[in-house]
């Protein structure tokens, strides 16, 4: 479950659900196959660090 950072917070940064679930999710297969972190969390699971990146402003758009 994703506590970190929020659902909303995340919203402030991308403003629609779906495409925020779609960015997350594309970031954490890239994630999962080895892309570069490009955020300083310290987290195991790719979705949170997804989600970190997203909220970071770091990515924006995943391309596949």
């Amino acid at each position: 479950m994703l506590v970190e950072p929020s659902v909303t917070e995340l919203l402030k940064v991308v403003n629609d659900r779906y495409e925020l679930v779609s960015i997350t999710s594309k970031r954490a297969r890239q994630l999962a196959v080895g892309a570069t972190q490009l955020t300083d969390c310290k987290e195991r699971s790719k979705v949170t660090i997804a989600a970190y990146e997203v909220a970071e402003g770091t990515v924006k758009e995943v391309k596949e």
